[in-house]
């Protein structure tokens, strides 16, 4: 295979040495004085210091939030909430590259993915939203929509501009004010977002972000002030949280984990539905909750399948994530990395067929090759667990409701895809799937228009499209 010369991205993510709490519009320290480092999975280096929040911080942040909904954004028509939003869209977009960078330093995806998808669906998101904030009275027809009013929100590692985005965006053209935590491995993007807000003359405490561990998290989650709750992360964590508000009038929107079946028929069209399956797993590293980490295979192409698979992730390129050549970087932290090793090892102990093509991994750094197993039965914890990493588990099937049935055969119910040339199987499996998305003939396709969300031990509530608005939304 002919070598590319290394394209290093150039742009400046302007990174500071700390980053402070951002509460009531301004950047504040913590009380404890307490900070820890942000390091870069890449090369294991430290990028930043983040204000580690304690239940000081959360009150405070609580306290400006109720403050700005009751005293301004809460009364502000939504026509002028649109202006903020499309302020905010458009500051994004000016600074896209710096923020692209910045993003893949802090998570380890290459920075191609962070360029060309997560800031540009961020700032979609901002836009699509903006449209909406002065035409609630048509959210739902017939019924009067009111804010809920403070919103507490905790996003996960894996996409931390755009989980901002899909839980800011709704929450703020609806009327209500924010706290919001990101993850303690991902925090510099969304600090850097405040940048934004203020840029964007957003006012005080509309918008609040406190940093930390589960400790901050379980402050945040757990404070008397917020009317609703919105989480992303694992099944586990959403499970504590609705034992925690049972009996509480909170309301609550859970995205939890997810075991994705993509689904390939013998009359799909296999190059494409290939791409497919690695643009599922492989290019976002399987640091998605939607990835398609179990590959369900008609048994008459599924030697054919596995085959181009083979010889197609032989050329994905693993390295740095700063090269714009790169395929899949860094997996985000040394914890997650040990996680998929375990995982990986199961695999060969319970009897599956493992290839990983012959690829070399940087010295530092986290990461893992692409890896396929076959041979795979549903009593494989690779095929039960939720991996988080470049790891393709491939079943087969002989017929329709036998690929329904091991779809089907999960606790999880966020995605599924489906590959075939027939329309009236992609309808019968739309129905028969038990999963909030299924993609036909593609796969992670996002728009904000579209809403997103699971069921089953995936969680509950939508995120994007009007239902997405409905969730932070009193309805009268």
């Amino acid at each position: 295979m002919w070598e590319f010369d290394p394209s290093p991205e150039t742009a400046d993510p302007k990174l500071k040495r700390r980053y402070d709490l951002f509460i009531n519009g301004a950047f504040v320290a913590p009380k404890s004085g307490k900070y820890f480092d942000s390091i870069n999975p890449a090369n294991e280096q430290k990028l930043a210091e983040i204000a580690l929040a304690g239940r000081e911080d959360v009150d405070a942040a609580y306290a400006a939030a109720q403050r700005a909904f009751d005293t301004t954004w809460g009364r502000m028509p939504g026509r002028e909430r649109a202006k903020y939003l499309y302020r905010i869209a458009r500051l994004l977009q000016d600074r896209a590259r710096e923020f692209a960078v910045a993003e893949t330093l802090d998570g380890g995806k290459p920075v191609k993915e962070s360029r060309d998808f997560d800031v540009p669906m961020c700032a979609a998101h901002f836009f699509y939203h903006a449209g909406w904030a002065d035409k609630l009275e048509y959210v739902a027809p017939g019924r009067r929509v009111a804010p809920l009013g403070v919103v507490g929100q905790v996003i996960p590692w894996n996409f931390p501009l755009l989980m901002l985005a899909w839980k800011l965006a709704p929450a703020l053209a609806m009327g209500n004010t924010v706290v919001l935590k990101p993850a303690e491995t991902t925090s510099i993007t969304c600090l850097k977002f405040a940048e934004i807000l203020q840029d964007a003359g957003l006012p005080p405490g509309v918008v609040n972000f406190v940093t930390g561990a589960g400790e901050t998290g379980a402050a945040v989650l757990n404070h008397p002030v917020p009317a609703k709750i919105a989480f992303t992360g694992s099944t586990e964590v959403g499970k504590i949280i609705m034992r925690s508000l049972a009996g509480t009038e909170k309301k609550m929107t859970l995205e939890l984990g997810g075991k994705a079946a993509n689904i390939v028929f013998d009359d799909a069209p296999l190059d494409q539905a290939v791409e497919g399956i690695v643009n599922g797993i492989f290019f976002n590293q399987g640091h998605v909750c939607c990835a398609g980490s179990r590959l369900l295979v008609h048994e008459p192409v599924a030697a054919a399948v596995l085959a181009k698979l083979k010889n197609r992730i032989k050329v994905l390129r693993v390295g740095d994530p700063m090269d714009k050549n790169t395929d899949i970087g860094a997996i985000n932290s040394q914890a997650q990395l040990q996680r998929i090793q375990e995982l990986v090892k199961s695999g060969t102990k319970e009897g599956a067929e493992m290839f990983q093509p012959a690829c070399r991994l940087p010295a530092k750094g986290f990461y893992f090759p692409p890896t396929i197993f076959s041979g795979v039965s549903m009593s494989h914890r690779i095929a039960r667990e939720e991996i988080f990493g470049p790891v393709l588990s491939i079943l087969t099937f002989r017929t329709v409701d036998e690929a329904i049935e091991k779809a089907n055969n999960t606790a999880y119910g966020l995605s599924a895809g489906v590959w075939t040339d027939k329309g009236s199987r992609i309808l019968k499996m739309s129905v028969e799937l038990k999963a909030g998305v299924v993609w036909a003939n593609t796969y992670n396709k996002f728009d904000p228009t579209s809403p997103f969300g699971g069921y089953k031990e995936s969680g509950f509530g939508r995120e994007g499209g009007r239902q997405g608005l409905l969730d932070y939304a009193k309805l009268t």
